[in-house]
Formats: structure tokens, C-alpha cells, sequence
């Protein structure tokens, strides 16, 4: 089996149904459909979903067809994965503004032009309530209810619209209709690409394999990348606003950002990075990525600027730019950029009033909201740290 094709199968790889007979696929040298869906219910996308877009691009690279489904019909349902309450309908009208913008920045990684585009209104709107009836016919209330999100929502007593138990048909028949070899998604769309093999089967078409993708912690080092958390680094952002957010990543994310969001192979990522200090690590895998979004010449530039706020000017000291979630603690800001390593380290330090923004001193107990954005914090006589909230 080629590199290629090992770096389908494993980088950020959670599982395959079937691993063997897409592997065989490899081997026949056969040229695949490869689905990947897209609800456009955002005008612009984050590093998160640039794990699936590179592992199209690879594909792509090898000569398979990469198929988008535009999900006109099913945004305006919204997808219930992964929610705890329904999501808000989208009109036509966004989503089709959304989309534009999206299309635009899917370009930076996938050669457009030879990517085949469908949007599911070309069948649903055609054959309408024909083909709902025959396609609620093939599953079972048992079938459709056996998902977690939706025994999670009955469970703790939220309300499951029917749009939303009929959304995983909708978008598994999507794969019936263009004959998808194979689909690639997050773990979170396991259930929708499973229930796209139980409708080809029921339609006598070959059965996609699907891969599950991992999904990949925010800013935060604690949730998945989202705007709804506002944990992310978006493809719009510029060169120096992506620098300064990577920056601020905690080093345990360091190893896991370099395997989901740049080429560099597990050999490099595991011999030479793992070694580095994390500061130079953290410039490495900052410069890296904006050098694939944009060009490394601006990359460069982007580091030049963030180091010049490290540096001393004229014997003063200069504020370092943070990002920062809203509501953060205090203790945790301390660990997470100011290197203390421990809880009573950081109470023996706001306790001792060694912690101010102006002429608030922090204490223990103490976030940094919202109004702290673009205030410096001291800390100690010598450390500024300039607030942006992300």
C-alpha cells in the first residue's frame, strides 16, 4: 500500500466500516466516489473541519472523485448531532449566502474545479413526498431511535422533533443517489454515514465505507473546536490573529494540532517536535499552518510581528498578546500562560497581590471576562499580558 494511502487510513483516523475491503479497493487501484457532506449553516469554517478537507485533498491527490453534498434541504432541518436542543432552521436564502463563502475557503485545500457538486434539493425537491414515504418505509422507529443523541435528549426530557429523527435518513440517502463509494465525516456523523449503508443496501446499491475522523479540541484544551464555544481558529482569520490564537494553545495540544492541521509526518511530529521546547514548537506549528492557508512569506511576517512583542524597546518592557476564552479563572490563566504549575503556586502569587490589571488586583476566586478584553495584565514587576478574548 502507498504513503498515500496509509495516510487515509490512519492519520486522525478513529474507524473504518469496512477497513478490509476499502483497503482491497487500494489494492484494485479503483477509482472511489468519496462523499463528504456539508450543511452550510456558517458563512466560514475552522481549523476543525480542515481534519476532513485534508483528507480529501489526499484522495484527490491519488485521482478519486471527491462528491460534495450541499445540504439545501437538510440545514434547513439542522442536524441534530451531538445537541441537546434543536437547532434553529435555516431559509434557503442562507444558505445559499453561506455556501458561496464556504466554497471559497474548501478552495485553499481541494482543487474545486474537479470536485462534483450536488445539492440534495436535486432529488428531494423532484420527487418529493413519494421518495419521503418510500425512504421512512426502509427504517424503524427502533432503527432511527437506537442513535445516543436522541436516547440522550428522550432521557433528559428534550424535545425531539420529528424533522430532526427524519434528518439521518435524509442525509444517508444522499449516498444512494451518487453511488458513494466511500464517506468521510467526524465521529459525530458515525450514525448519519452508517444509516447512508443501511439505505444503499435496502436500495441494492454497494455499501459506502465510512471513516470517522477525530474530532479536535479548541483553544480551550477542553471542548471540540466551535463557534458555538468560541474556542476557534477560523480559516478568515488573518496571518497574525492565527499566530497570536496558536500560541495560546496549551503544549498538551501541540502534538495533536501538528497531526490534525499540517502534512508533517508522525516520524517528524514524534522525533524532532516532541523534543522542542514548546515555545519553538508552538512557532513551528503556527508558521506551518498559515504557510498552508496562506503563503509562508506571510507567515513569516506574522512571526516577525508576534516576536517583536516579546522583545524589549528602549529598555521597556512590551505586553504580550493573549487569547483567551471568556470566563477563564484566574488559577488557569496562570498555568496556561504564565507557567505556574500548580494551584497553590498560583494562590500563593493572587493571595500576594503579585497579580493587577490597573488598579484591580485579582484574587484567587477572580475571572477575566469580556471587559478585560484588551487590558494588560501585570504580573510581577516584569510580566504584561494584553487581553483578547476569543
Amino acid at each position: 500500500m502507498e504513503s498515500s494511502e496509509k495516510e487515509i487510513i490512519q492519520r486522525n483516523v478513529v474507524a473504518i466500516f469496512e477497513a478490509r475491503h476499502l483497503e482491497q479497493r487500494f489494492k484494485n487501484s479503483d477509482k472511489l466516489r468519496v462523499k463528504f457532506g456539508i450543511d452550510p449553516t456558517a458563512p466560514d469554517i475552522h481549523l476543525g473541519h480542515t481534519v476532513a478537507l485534508r483528507k480529501l485533498r489526499l484522495f484527490q491527490e491519488q485521482g478519486h472523485q471527491i462528491v460534495f453534498i450541499i445540504g439545501d434541504i437538510t440545514a434547513m432541518i439542522g442536524d441534530p448531532s451531538g445537541r441537546s436542543e434543536t437547532r434553529k432552521p435555516l431559509t434557503r436564502e442562507e444558505v445559499e449566502k453561506n455556501l458561496s463563502a464556504y466554497l471559497n475557503q474548501v478552495s485553499i485545500f481541494l482543487d474545486i474545479s474537479k470536485v462534483e457538486v450536488h445539492r440534495n434539493s436535486e432529488w428531494y425537491e423532484k420527487n418529493g413526498l413519494p421518495l419521503l414515504v418510500d425512504l421512512l418505509s426502509r427504517v424503524s422507529v427502533q432503527q432511527d431511535l437506537e442513535r445516543d443523541d436522541f436516547q440522550k435528549r428522550i432521557k433528559d426530557g428534550h424535545t425531539l422533533s420529528m424533522l430532526e429523527a427524519v434528518y439521518p435518513i435524509l442525509q444517508g440517502y444522499d449516498s444512494v443517489e451518487i453511488k458513494s463509494d466511500v464517506e468521510v465525516g467526524g465521529t459525530d456523523q458515525t450514525f448519519n454515514m452508517l444509516m447512508g449503508r443501511r439505505l444503499q443496501r435496502t436500495f441494492n446499491v454497494p455499501e459506502q465505507d465510512v471513516i470517522t475522523l477525530e474530532i479536535i479540541e479548541g483553544l480551550d484544551g477542553v471542548r471540540k473546536m466551535s463557534k458555538s464555544y468560541g474556542n476557534y481558529i477560523a480559516l478568515s482569520d488573518t496571518p497574525e490573529d492565527m499566530f497570536g490564537k496558536i500560541m495560546s494553545i496549551s503544549d498538551t495540544l501541540i502534538g495533536k494540532y501538528f497531526k490534525a492541521f499540517t502534512s508533517v509526518p508522525f516520524l517528524e511530529i514524534e522525533a524532532n517536535i516532541s523534543t522542542m521546547h514548546s515555545r519553538d514548537a508552538k512557532m513551528l506549528l503556527a508558521r506551518t499552518i498559515i504557510s498552508d492557508i496562506y503563503t509562508k512569506e506571510k507567515a513569516l511576517v506574522a512571526e516577525q510581528r508576534f516576536s517583536d512583542v516579546f522583545q524589549k524597546k528602549d529598555g521597556d518592557e512590551v505586553a504580550e498578546d493573549v487569547f483567551v476564552a471568556d470566563g477563564i479563572i484566574m488559577i488557569e490563566f496562570l498555568k496556561k500562560h504564565h507557567g505556574i504549575k500548580s494551584n497553590s503556586e498560583a494562590r500563593r502569587l493572587l493571595d500576594g497581590g503579585g497579580v493587577h490589571c490597573g488598579e484591580k488586583i485579582f484574587s484567587f476566586n477572580d475571572s477575566i471576562t469580556k471587559k478585560n478584553d484588551g487590558d494588560i495584565i501585570k504580573i510581577g514587576k516584569r510580566h504584561f499580558y494584553r487581553i483578547s478574548i476569543i
